[in-house]
């Protein structure tokens, strides 16, 4: 690699793109309660706003993905930061319900160019220890979701308007740009197939993408249908939904940073496995928690997300390597698109239980709490089905090794 290239620069910079991309999602979650009482937003179109956020990330990541071998990282990094502006930009102009939902779609996309930019270059720049920087890089989502969520939860406290927590999000992007205006990137490497042809023979040959790309659609769900809705499931729990967020993202950074020694003994399927049963565990457990046990089984529920979504991507960079940065992409777009589809089901369970609830008599403080712990029981199904799924995986896996790219 040519000395010119400064890596650790080209790193940094994406880590900042990715903090801009979780900030998105934090402040989202932020300003929900914002929303209903500055535009009279129901549940449900605040589930169709949510859903632009996420359906826009696969669809960049596709685009992104079959662009990447022609443009590279640097060209599709710039478009993620004009995408990033103009949607900040015109949320901040939004008043109503459509400016929110196309606005909000112009942010999904940005954040899906990151992840279309940057996984592959990380997992270029990095060849001899993919798993491991991948999953450092990834130590920015949650890393982000903390930096968001406590701003949000500060700005809240002053009474600032939800524009102004928006506001903030220019901050890394301004940052991220900088860092990487005039540098050069790194060749492709023999980490990533060349040949988009090539990459599709391979996904479209390989019944084990698949499973995975839908196995992707449940983790992503499980880890950000919970986060993204956190105000308005526990805002009646006892518990601050903002710090809860803070506290679990805080510990799936953590968590991620140190998942190389972790990833080596258990090995990514087994992780992946683990994963699945604390989630579907804790998730169930904190649907009847209130008070101080919702922190409880809010730390048990980062322990068994935090490893999902970046070793999700590392299987496919190390026992998947010719479907490319293409592959890499649809992978992370396959996580968005499940959680999109989540986001409307969400709001919708949450205003149907409010409901039933207020029908029945109870107070409307006793309706929000029910309202947020039957939708939670509802969601604990999906890591529930993941189990299954994965320790399927394991035994599939029990005697590959992950294949080395001859650069």
């Amino acid at each position: 690699m040519s000395q010119s290239i400064n890596r650790s620069r080209l790193f940094v910079a994406s880590c900042l793109a990715l903090i801009t991309t979780a900030m998105a999602f934090a402040i989202r979650a932020g300003i929900m309660n914002d929303l209903t009482e500055t535009l009279g937003l129901s549940d449900t179109e605040k589930g169709w706003i949510n859903q632009m956020a996420f359906l826009g990330f696969p669809v960049a990541t596709i685009i992104g993905g079959a662009l990447y071998n022609s443009l590279g990282p640097k060209k599709l990094g710039y478009i993620a930061f004009v995408g990033h502006l103009l949607g900040i930009t015109f949320t901040l102009l939004s008043n109503s319900f459509w400016p929110l939902f196309l606005s909000t779609f112009l942010i999904g996309f940005a954040n899906g160019m990151v992840e279309a930019a940057f996984n592959p270059l990380v997992a270029s720049m990095y060849d001899e220890n993919k798993t491991t920087m991948l999953n450092r890089f990834h130590v920015w989502f949650p890393g982000g979701i903390v930096i968001g969520s406590l701003i949000a939860f500060a700005l809240s406290q002053v009474n600032a308007s939800w524009q102004v927590k928006i506001s903030t999000m220019y901050i890394p992007t301004i940052i991220y740009g900088f860092l990487f205006f005039g540098q050069r990137f790194p060749e492709h490497s023999g980490t990533i197939s060349m040949s988009n042809a090539e990459n599709l023979r391979t996904i479209f040959t390989s019944p084990l993408f698949w499973f995975m790309m839908v196995c992707m659609t449940m983790t992503a769900t499980t880890e950000l249908g919970t986060q993204q809705w956190v105000e308005r499931i526990l805002g009646q729990a006892g518990a601050a939904p903002m710090l809860v967020l803070a506290l679990v993202t805080g510990l799936m950074a953590v968590g991620r940073y140190f998942a190389g020694p972790i990833v080596h003994q258990l090995n990514i399927t087994g992780v992946l496995l683990g994963s699945a049963i604390i989630s579907a565990i804790s998730i169930y457990l904190m649907s009847s928690a209130t008070g101080f046990m919702v922190y409880v089984y809010a730390v048990l529920f980062a322990v068994g997300v935090c490893y999902f979504w970046p070793n999700m991507i590392s299987f496919v960079a190390e026992y998947m390597p010719k479907t490319g940065a293409l592959g890499m992409s649809l992978m992370g777009g396959a996580g968005m698109f499940g959680a999109s589809i989540f986001q409307p089901l969400i709001g919708y369970w949450l205003d149907t239980h409010r409901n039933k609830a207020l029908v029945q008599g109870l107070s409307k403080e006793a309706a929000e709490l029910l309202a947020g712990q039957a939708t939670l029981a509802k969601i604990a199904l999906i890591p529930t089905i993941l189990i299954f799924a994965f320790g399927f995986l394991l035994f599939l896996m029990r005697n590959r090794q992950p294949v080395r790219a001859h650069t």
